[in-house]
């Protein structure tokens, strides 16, 4: 039902396989469904066969939902964007892309590719059932018919829902791009995001006066309307921004050798959390705090650093761009990355480090707006 860039961790996540060589997975809140679906068959119909009827149509019905962000993806990839991997989650699936298009024009191919995957399903759906001769006279009868019937109302439904014009539906992203070809893409966003939390207010209105379920949608929207404005902000003010911005320079260090009470040490001293662990001038580990405090609790202050540092760090050029290296480190256990020039240790950068660089490179722009 919607596409994201790369940033969510797959924790909780159990792998299915691939498809077209994007990994999917199965989130745990998923099988909970599922687990919900089989109890309510069951207190309803006492009957396995009705349990099975009802998971197998949830399961095909999924099938459609995964086929869906296989759509993005693969549009995505047309355009030299990587998929990390789709999930499957209880209020639909989410295709991780390492980010949306910079053309509008592509961008709303990405996004109008889910919706028209669910409309050439409904159309196959339809073409088989006309030649069975299972076609109900009428639209509201679909719903009341067999599992194929149902199949394609549902996707139909999936398609339109899809384009309603709010984030984070994929309608929400065609209106931003379309906007995007009149306006910069930061002004692009907020109106988008302004008109689908206008959207929002009106749904939960009409949840008010008709159906609860409404306000759960509206909440939804309201709230993926003002995190993909928040995004957009952020992209904003690192554009431009290399790693030289905002690397660290000067920072404590530890030997693989030293104990735990040195790090102890440090932390007192200092503000420092978490440590690059160097050996011969070059990064060979990092102890976080979680793990210097792992290592209290499991063997004291005289364990060796060694014995509870991350040894796989990330590392990246001090050129790169800053907005790519701050996705990596959402994702990062160990939350530092080595910044090299040259291939020769530069600095560290943090995710704290890159948060005061967005407060200051906002106070800034504020200024200057101001004054403008």
């Amino acid at each position: 039902m919607n596409n994201q860039p790369a940033s969510s961790s797959l924790k909780w996540s159990l792998r299915l396989g691939s498809l077209a060589g994007i990994p999917v997975y199965i989130h745990a809140t998923f099988l909970i469904l599922l687990l919900w679906i089989a109890l309510s068959y069951w207190r309803s119909e006492q009957s396995l066969a009705a349990v099975i009827h009802g998971l197998g149509f949830i399961l095909a019905l999924f099938a459609c939902v995964v086929l869906h962000e296989l759509g993005h993806a693969l549009t995505a990839r047309r355009f030299g964007i990587r998929t990390r991997d789709i999930t499957l989650l209880p209020i639909g699936g989410v295709a991780s892309m390492e980010k949306m298009p910079d053309d509008p024009r592509q961008e709303i191919l990405v996004a109008l590719a889910g919706p028209a995957v669910n409309v050439l399903i409904a159309g196959l759906l339809w073409v088989w059932l006309s030649l069975q001769g299972a076609l109900p006279a009428s639209s509201s009868a679909l719903l009341e018919g067999g599992v194929l019937q149902q199949l394609l109302a549902l996707n139909l439904f999936l398609a339109l829902f899809n384009l309603l014009p709010a984030f984070p539906m994929d309608g929400g992203r065609v209106l931003r791009a379309v906007l995007a070809l009149r306006m910069d893409h930061l002004k692009a966003t907020r109106s988008a995001a302004a008109i689908g939390q206008a959207f929002a207010l009106w749904l939960g209105l009409v949840g008010l006066l008709y159906n609860p379920f409404l306000l759960f949608i509206a909440l939804f929207v309201w709230i993926g309307a003002m995190a993909e404005a928040g995004s957009e902000e952020v992209k904003s003010l690192l554009h431009g921004s290399t790693l030289e911005h905002a690397v660290i320079t000067h920072f404590e260090t530890l030997s693989p050798r030293d104990a735990l009470s040195r790090a102890i040490q440090l932390t007192l001293e200092g503000v420092q959390k978490d440590f690059p662990v160097l050996e011969n001038g070059q990064i060979v580990g990092v102890l976080t705090q979680d793990d210097l405090l792992r290592g209290l609790q499991e063997q004291g202050a005289l364990a060796s650093v060694a014995s509870y540092m991350q040894t796989d760090i990330p590392r990246a050029e001090i050129h790169e761009p800053l907005e790519k290296v701050m996705k990596e480190l959402q994702d990062c256990p160990c939350h530092i990355v080595a910044v090299t020039r040259g291939g020769q240790l530069a600095g560290i950068i943090n995710m704290e480090n890159i948060l005061e660089l967005l407060r200051i490179e906002a106070a800034l722009k504020g200024i200057g707006t101001g004054t403008s």
